[in-house]
Parts: C-alpha cells; sequence; structure tokens
C-alpha cells in the first residue's frame, strides 16, 4: 500500500486480521468482544441519553458486542434492555456467553423477533447491534423490521462497526439498512463507511482500538487519501524553466461552453504547470485569447462554434509536445465533435485526463480507450459513469466501488468516481477522498479538478497518485474557498481556483 493512504478493511480483510489475532497472537475472541462493547458503552455514554438505553441485538458477535454495551451501560447506572430478535439459543458462542454474564446486572432481556414495532419509542438512545461487516444482500426479517423500527425511534442511533444493512466491503445497500447517528468501528474504519451510499448511513465514524496488535497480516488494498500525497509533486527550483515544469494541452470548449475550457487551463497553471496551450474552435478562439493572457491557444477549422475532424492534425501537434493533457471540458455533443474523439483518443501518446462530453463520447466504447499506449484518467461523475458502462446513474450510485472498478479495468485506466465520497480506482487499487466539501457541489469544478490533475502529471506524479493529489487538493480548495466567501453555496468554480495553492501544501491547514 502506498504510504499516503490510510487502510480501509473490507470484510475478508478484518476476517484475517481476527483471525491472525486470535489463533497467531493469542488474544481470546471474548477479550476483543469485551473492548469492542466497552467501546460502544462509552460512546454512548458520551450523547447522555435520558432514557432507556435499547440493544438490538441480532445472533451472531455483532449481537454479542452490543449485550457487552449493555451490561457496561447497566454498571454506569442506566436503563438498559437487550432486545434480541433470534432466540437465545441461536446465538454464535460469544455472544452466548455474554448474554450469560447478564445475569445479575439489572438488563431487562427479552426476544422480540419481529415484534419491535413500537417498543423502541421513548428511548434515550438506541444501539444497532444487528449485522457486523460480514453482512451483505437484503436484510429479511426479522432483521428487516428491526431496521425499520430503528429508523423509525427519533432517538439517537449508534452502530456497532458498521450500520446494519451496510456491505462493509462496498458501501453498497441492496434493501434496508440503519441511519445511524454514530457507528464505533472496531480497529479501523471500513471501505463501507467511506464509500456512499454506506457513507450516509454512518454518521459520525469513532474508530476504537480493540486490542489487535499491531503488524497484522493482509495489509488492505484500500485506504483514504492523507495530505503526505500531496509533498510528492516537486517543487520549482532555480533551474526550472516554464517546460520543465510540465506542459499541459487541453482539447475542448464549443459554442454556450466556452468556459470549461478556461477553467480547466487555469486550474492547470495555478497547480504549477510551467505551460498550458487550449485547442479550441477557431470561431471561439478570440473568447480564450482576451480572457485568458497566460494560455496559449490554437483555433482550429472546420467546425462550427465547435470542433471537427479537421481539427485532428493541429490537435495532435499540440499534444505532441505536451507531457500531459485534458480532453473533452466543454466539447459538446456535436456529431463531428465525437469523431474527432474516436479519431484522436488513441492517437495522443501523453498521458491523458478525459473528463465531460470527452468521456460521452465513448458511452458504451470503454474499449477504445483501452486501446491507448499512454496512462489514462477518467473523471466521471455518476451519471457519465452510468453512460459509459450502459446503465442508469441511479444504478451506478448504489454500486459506485463496483461501477468504478468495472470501468477501470474495461478502460484499462484510472477511473476518478466524483462525489463527495470520490473514488479513484485502477480497478486493482483503491482510493477514497474522506474530506467533505459541499462547496464543490457548483458548475465547473469538474473542470477546474480536470486542470488539477493534468498538471500533477505534468509536473511528473505516477499517474494513481496524481490523481489522489489532485482529488485531494481539490477538496481542500474547495473548503477553504467556503472558508474564504463564507458559506459553502456562495463558492463558485474560480473561487476554487484561487485557493489551490493553499489546497497544494500538505501543511496548510484547511477548515
Amino acid at each position: 500500500m502506498e504510504p499516503w493512504l490510510r487502510p480501509l478493511y473490507d470484510a475478508d480483510g478484518m476476517r484475517v486480521v481476527d483471525r491472525w489475532a486470535i489463533e497467531e497472537q493469542g488474544v481470546p475472541s471474548l477479550e476483543l468482544m469485551e473492548a469492542a462493547g466497552r467501546a460502544v458503552a462509552g460512546a454512548v455514554g458520551e450523547l447522555e441519553p435520558q432514557g432507556p438505553v435499547r440493544v438490538v441485538c441480532g445472533k451472531g458477535n455483532n449481537g454479542g458486542d452490543g449485550l457487552v454495551a449493555a451490561r457496561y451501560l447497566a454498571e454506569a447506572g442506566y436503563e438498559v434492555e437487550a432486545l434480541l430478535l433470534w432466540p437465545a439459543a441461536e446465538l454464535s458462542g460469544d455472544a452466548a456467553a455474554n448474554l450469560e454474564r447478564l445475569d445479575g446486572t439489572g438488563v431487562h432481556v427479552e426476544h422480540l423477533g419481529d415484534e419491535l414495532g413500537s417498543r423502541l419509542d421513548g428511548s434515550g438512545a438506541v444501539v444497532d447491534a444487528v449485522f457486523g461487516t460480514g453482512f451483505s444482500g437484503v436484510p429479511r426479517d426479522p432483521a428487516a423490521a428491526a431496521l425499520e423500527a430503528i429508523n423509525g425511534c427519533g432517538a439517537p442511533v449508534v452502530a456497532c462497526d458498521v450500520a446494519s444493512g451496510v456491505d462493509a466491503s462496498s458501501g453498497a445497500v441492496d434493501g434496508i439498512a440503519v441511519a445511524a447517528d454514530l457507528t464505533v468501528s472496531f480497529h479501523a474504519a471500513k471501505l463501507g463507511h467511506r464509500v456512499a451510499p454506506g457513507k450516509w448511513h454512518t454518521g459520525a465514524l469513532l474508530v476504537a482500538p480493540i486490542g489487535i496488535p499491531d503488524g497484522p497480516p493482509g495489509e488492505p488494498v484500500p485506504g483514504e487519501i492523507e495530505p503526505s500525497v500531496l509533498a510528492l509533486a516537486p517543487p520549482r527550483g532555480p533551474h526550472s524553466t516554464k517546460f520543465s515544469s510540465g506542459q499541459v494541452a487541453i482539447a475542448g470548449g464549443s459554442r454556450g461552453l466556452t468556459g470549461a475550457v478556461r477553467m480547466a487551463s487555469q486550474a492547470a497553471i495555478r497547480a504549477g504547470a510551467g505551460y498550458a496551450t487550449v485547442v479550441v474552435p477557431a470561431d471561439l478562439e478570440a473568447i480564450f485569447e482576451q480572457g485568458q493572457p497566460e494560455v496559449m491557444s490554437v483555433g482550429c477549422p472546420g467546425g462550427d462554434g465547435c470542433l471537427a475532424p479537421a481539427a485532428a492534425k493541429p490537435l495532435l501537434r499540440v499534444f505532441e509536445r505536451a507531457s500531459a493533457g485534458v480532453f473533452g471540458p466543454g466539447l459538446g455533443r456535436d456529431p463531428g465533435s465525437v469523431t474527432l474523439a474516436h479519431e484522436v483518443i488513441g492517437a495522443i501518446e501523453a498521458p491523458l485526463v478525459i473528463d465531460a462530453d470527452g468521456l460521452n463520447a465513448f458511452a458504451g466504447r470503454l474499449d477504445a480507450i483501452a486501446a491507448r499506449s499512454a496512462a489514462t484518467i477518467l473523471t466521471p461523475h455518476a451519471g457519465e459513469l452510468g453512460r459509459l458502462l450502459g446503465r442508469a446513474s441511479a444504478e451506478v450510485d448504489t454500486q459506485r466501488l463496483a461501477a468504478a472498478r468495472e470501468a477501470a479495468e474495461a478502460a484499462d485506466a484510472i477511473v476518478v468516481l466524483k462525489g463527495d465520497d470520490t473514488i479513484v480506482t485502477d480497478g486493482k487499487r483503491v482510493a477514497v477522498n474522506t474530506l467533505s466539501a459541499p462547496a464543490l457541489a457548483t458548475a465547473g469544478s469538474g473542470d477546474v479538478l480536470s486542470g488539477l490533475v493534468a498538471a500533477l502529471l505534468g509536473r511528473g506524479l505516477e499517474p494513481f497518485a496524481a490523481a489522489c493529489a489532485a482529488v485531494l487538493a481539490h477538496a481542500r480548495a474547495g473548503r477553504e474557498a467556503a472558508a474564504r466567501i463564507g458559506a459553502a453555496e456562495s463558492v463558485i468554480a474560480t473561487d476554487v481556483i484561487d485557493a489551490i495553492p493553499i489546497g497544494l501544501r500538505p501543511d496548510a491547514p484547511v477548515e
């Protein structure tokens, strides 16, 4: 794993870690459960619940964690009820052992099955201990009814390890899932905490150590992007020139969409590219010449306010000199522009970011992108990724990680699936941005990101690292812009460009 990623575990990875701790390091499983339940009880206590605490327990180890939490909460003086969804005889071994430990503690234990109903009304807090990291699929009764009751109870909900109904390995939610206010994750964060829609069910995330020794095997592949990735970008020195600092070429623009290329190119030079050239329709070139004095432009004839097949040769000449490029911002969907995309993508030998209508030109044709010889980074939102894969954006949003990986493998490219949980994957490696930046929900922010990625590619970063660094810097710049403006909803894309220098500094505090 790259040193600038903080590990995120999936279900298989956690099983390996648990088994290693128990079987090879001699840590009793009951001790791990004890520490997990104690952490949950502590988190509930911090909420200072005003009313009985009800712990809803499944029959596996997650239910056992909940039973331990119930015991600690009772010892702290709370009124506690442990509500079992399955008969006590069906509890797992460690969970059954902790059920026995409740004798004499004052915890009221009751098997309710799917009759939870209004039993949670009036709770001071509810602990979700139904499913753990091993869950996937669609919850069935009695669990499904219990999850619905938890969501409707109106009390603060604390989830044990993972909100029940969320796939810890992907963040997928295939049926109902608990909407937790707080999740206490054991040992480390899970991928499902960070990837939507699981992210939206997690609430605040608290990672609690439970006694697993350092150095477990099977280091996870996924990780959270950390600021140290930003230190990989080489600084300019006394011998640097505008050419050695990275030359970026950007092709796109059409009538009504000229701002996209301007923002992408401005972001590229603000992110450290020493030289940027835009390839644009000849009849729109004056707009770029007047509005972007730091960026060179090449006007290509042939289209009526758009790039057309006649632009292929001059476009390729510009990209021959580039150390990285961007294709697609503001391109539009004119048939001639689509034809041009098909003609030039495979011929561009520089590392290339494909964005916006550059992506739409390859709807259902990811194999054409795979034919490229140089590194390719695709930067779609869910709608664009859906078109690439031939499915609805809503379907992508329910399986974001799987869809991003599928596209990366089909295109032999790095995919940056944009969102508040932006995912970067080459089909094997997975990185997730966990820095929320609502200010980026504005037109043009994607163009800014494409220019950022290209600049870091042009400055010499390895493509996966360049994509991850750009994603994090983009989020940091969005937060900085919101702090400067005073409100996230008032930020526009050019505000984000102005904040890029702060976003790129790993040592700069970002609110």
